[in-house]
């Protein structure tokens, strides 16, 4: 069997990804069920959590070598982050290390080696934490849509505009912002005069206001303001009105990674549905000798595992520079279901248990919930793949 390339063409071992596993499962085993449900109550951002994947090296396994980073492809960072979400963390754990991974990635491919020299050991160290301003209200998934503008002044840009669904914001000390250069309606094309910068987050000139959710409270979103902010021309990643193709770079990684997280929470929760069914006595016997039990349980088995083939299937498709946009996206729409379902599972095997705090199963359905939404739709992917695989007519 031959052996899949990293993202930086070579070969990573199957000792190595084994490695991978067993040192990340070391970190996360540390922050037991109780850490996170306190973290669920009070929506404080899991410090000690982040502080031990960065002082473990985990935020920098995607990063260049050269910047402190391990330089691994998708495949080890899906790895890593199936291991993350499979210890009872949830969304909260994934998603407080998830940003660092592929989201900088414009920064990696097209900022200067002077950016790259400031910015990527900081990230990498958990020094610098990013959040980032791409979502606006108005505009949803239709990027090209984007209100906020930097206007070109000496020096560097003044920037308005407002985002929503900013992960982090409370917390970061850094943002990546995607705005506009030129206004939709004098550009050639949709996506031209989209530019990204990444910079300083000056509280002075951008308002944060926390949105309350059903979900990974510890990790927080947010509605941000921006008024009269300045951006100096060295906050500039790439060149000015070319920032939508920068983004398309991190699309199908992202997708892979959402999807290993929802598998992974779906396999958490199925573990602990499984070792009640064992251990639930009524009428008897063990609820799970019940095929009204079982056979729900097993279905969910079989579904988790395909969706991490698929999922498995697209990270090597990209460490190998081929084509896997129908793959990530059909990774995304099955390991997010199936990991939601199996949760879902969970909370009826449990049955009243399942709806209490304190069996931990509710808390993994209400993280797994955002996988299905965020950070494309269902709906969405299924026009991609039937308009780019199966040769359709375009819906949208």
């Amino acid at each position: 069997m031959s052996k899949p390339q990293a993202g930086h063409g070579r070969e990573v071992s199957e000792e190595t990804r084994a490695a991978i596993r067993e040192g990340v499962r070391g970190v996360v085993s540390r922050f037991d069920d109780e850490y996170w449900l306190k973290r669920d109550d009070d929506g404080a951002f899991p410090r000690e959590f982040h502080r031990a994947m960065a002082e473990a090296g985990w935020l920098g396994i995607t990063m260049p070598e050269e910047y402190g980073g391990a330089g691994l492809g998708v495949t080890e960072a899906a790895i890593m982050m199936h291991e993350v979400a499979s210890h009872g963390g949830g969304m909260a754990a994934t998603s407080s290390v998830h940003i660092n991974l592929f989201g900088p990635h414009p920064i990696v491919v097209h900022a200067t080696p002077e950016q790259k020299a400031s910015w990527i050991p900081d990230l990498v160290a958990g020094k610098a934490q990013c959040c980032f301003g791409f979502t606006e209200p108005d505009a949803g998934l239709n990027t090209t849509r984007i209100r906020t503008f930097a206007e070109k002044v000496p020096g560097g840009y003044r920037v308005r505009g407002q985002k929503v669904w900013t992960s982090t914001a409370q917390v970061a000390n850094k943002i990546m912002l995607l705005t506009r250069t030129t206004k939709y309606e004098d550009c050639k094309r949709p996506t031209d005069g989209i530019t990204i910068f990444y910079t300083d987050l000056d509280r002075s000139k951008i308002e944060v206001q926390r949105i309350p959710k059903m979900g990974r409270k510890a990790v927080d979103s947010n509605a941000i303001f921006i008024e009269d902010l300045f951006i100096p021309d060295e906050h500039r990643i790439g060149a000015e009105g070319k920032g939508f193709s920068y983004i398309l770079d991190s699309l199908n990684p992202e997708r892979v990674l959402i999807a290993v997280e929802a598998i992974g929470i779906g396999q958490d929760a199925l573990r602990r549905a499984t070792k009640y069914a064992r251990e639930r006595v009524v009428f008897d016997r063990p609820i799970g000798q019940n095929q009204g039990i079982q056979h729900p349980l097993a279905e969910r088995w079989a579904y988790l595992e395909s969706a991490w083939l698929m999922a498995m299937k697209a990270a090597e498709l990209y460490d190998a520079g081929k084509p896997c946009g129908a793959e990530a996206n059909a990774a995304k729409l099955l390991g997010a279901r199936a990991g939601y379902e199996a949760c879902e599972r969970a909370v009826f095997t449990l049955g009243g248990f399942g709806y209490a705090k304190e069996y931990h199963v509710e808390r993994l359905f209400r993280e797994v919930m955002v996988t299905r939404i965020a950070p494309i739709t269902e709906q969405l992917i299924l026009s991609f793949i039937a308009e780019k695989v199966l040769d359709l007519p375009k819906s949208y």
